[in-house]
């Protein structure tokens, strides 16, 4: 009797671990987003990465460590050799007791450029083997602006399945109400540190208000950063418009492909009249040797769908900086009257 209630508690506790909560907050703590900084801020405006450690706790994803990884040349066996530079790096954490868990990646982008298939082609290569695991973006260009551009992304689930299956066609994306703002899901990143660090940042502190004025925030100049901004907006939408193309050639050879088919049916209608009154048998009014019968594949929509998100993610940054701009020149001219 004992032993089957051992049993159930055991089955009854794995059903439970099996039901897995949502992840709702990226916990990462203060000296690890500093590593991230620092790495990003030193190669830029080369892209770089990184490993990301810790525990996923619940709802909560913890980010306790990283390390970078090292940047190679184009030469070199950069796969093979990444994957032992991981493993000797988890291995020596391991040793001085430091948590070696992987819960994912970070990377640096560029104006935040950073939706491509390359990045869901890792973050799918990273479920295989890890239940959760986020993408940790830093944008060195838009922190200089006075953001701190940090962000933590996954893949939603809807659109792993579907890139499981490799289907991306207009009737599968209505089957599962998909769209381009669907594809990655934000989630809210909390800054943690221990007791200790926030005691020793008190004793920095200083008594004594800031007086050091800083004459950076009312540079009136955003041009190069508009500029670059509105140059890969440009960019984006020549891709869009070639991807547009695709489709209309694609519906354009579909059209082209049912009109053959009706052609082709009408004469075999009236050829099996013709057999009918002739007291022969009728042939079948399919035949899926002709190669007109053989169906077209459809061009596939995440290119168009991650150009989309895009164009969106460039728009809201000139939104963004323009904002901010108007006030400026609104404030000293203000300045400027008085």
């Amino acid at each position: 009797m004992a032993a089957s209630s051992t049993a159930r508690s055991f089955l009854q506790v794995a059903a439970t671990e099996e039901v897995v909560s949502p992840l709702r907050v990226v916990q990462i703590e203060g000296l690890v987003i500093l590593k991230i900084i620092k790495h990003c801020k030193e190669f830029s405006p080369a892209l770089v990465t990184g490993q990301l450690l810790g525990l996923d706790v619940g709802s909560v994803l913890e980010v306790t460590n990283c390390f970078p990884f090292p940047i190679r040349e184009e030469d070199e066996e950069i796969e093979a050799d990444g994957a032992n530079y991981q493993l000797e790096m988890m291995r020596c954490l391991r040793e001085v007791n430091v948590d070696n868990n992987t819960v994912g990646w970070y990377q640096s982008t560029i104006l935040g450029s950073y939706q491509t298939v390359e990045l869901i082609e890792t973050f799918m290569n990273y479920q295989e083997n890890i239940r959760r695991c986020v993408c940790i973006i830093y944008d060195p260009s838009r922190s200089n602006q006075g953001v701190l551009a940090l962000k933590a992304l996954k893949l939603s689930d809807s659109f792993m399945e579907l890139y499981r299956a490799n289907s991306f066609t207009g009737e599968k994306l209505r089957e599962k109400n998909l769209s381009w703002v669907d594809i990655f899901e934000e989630i809210p990143i909390k800054v943690s540190n221990s007791a200790l660090i926030s005691a020793f940042m008190t004793e920095l502190e200083s008594d004594t208000p800031v007086t050091q004025c800083d004459y950076d925030r009312l540079q009136l100049s955003s041009n190069p950063y508009m500029e670059r901004n509105m140059e890969f907006l440009i960019e984006c939408m020549d891709d869009l418009s070639m991807e547009q193309q695709k489709f209309q050639y694609h519906y354009r050879n579909l059209s082209r492909q049912q009109a053959q088919q009706q052609s082709w049916l009408q004469k075999r209608r009236a050829e099996n009249m013709a057999r009918k009154a002739a007291g022969e048998e009728p042939l079948p009014e399919e035949d899926p040797a002709n190669p007109i019968f053989k169906p077209i594949p459809e061009p596939s929509r995440l290119e168009s769908f991650l150009i989309t998100n895009q164009i969106s993610n460039y728009c809201n940054q000139i939104n963004g900086v323009a904002g901010q701009s108007f006030n400026r020149l609104y404030l000293m001219k203000a300045l400027h009257d008085n």
